[in-house]
């Protein structure tokens, strides 16, 4: 049976990114590993927030993530894994392989950059995905300066 570690932070996705790697031919013959990537803190949340409150946060927040996903493998007729992240991901890595064996590792986790065009239409890992990228900003006087020098050159006449 083939395994497969696939690192998720949001459903959807997942799903997208999954599909190709799901087909009714290899119904079964995969086992899945999900690996819940909670969204970060920051630092500061300490103040707010004490740390069992956080882990219980992130243990719901997996759960309804596993809730989504869980389902749509299982009809594939997948055995299914779960596992949530807690520290950095290459030593977690390293743990499930030691644990697994050698196994594929998929990133399904929603890119983090500005704005995506198309989403990736199969897992490879190649595909990258078309960013549009926002136009510089351009330095434009505002305003009141503007209005300020105009009324220093005609005081200077």
């Amino acid at each position: 049976m083939d395994k497969v570690i696939v690192y998720v932070d949001d459903a959807g996705y997942a799903r997208q990114v999954l599909e190709p790697l799901a087909t009714p031919a290899t119904a079964g013959t995969i086992h899945w590993v999900l690996v819940a990537c909670a969204p970060r803190m920051t630092h500061r949340i300490s103040k707010w927030v004490s740390h069992s409150a956080r882990e219980n946060w992130r243990a719901k927040w997996a759960d309804k993530l596993f809730a989504q996903l869980q389902p749509w493998l299982r009809a594939e007729g997948a055995p299914i894994s779960t596992v949530l992240a807690k520290g950095p991901l290459p030593e977690l890595l390293a743990q499930l392989q030691a644990e697994h064996g050698a196994c594929r590792v998929v990133d399904a986790r929603r890119p983090k950059l500005e704005q995506e065009v198309n989403p990736p239409t199969d897992a490879a890992p190649a595909a990258a995905p078309v960013i549009v990228r926002k136009p510089p900003r351009r330095w434009t006087v505002p305003g009141s300066l503007a209005s300020l020098g105009l009324l220093f050159m005609l005081a200077a006449d």
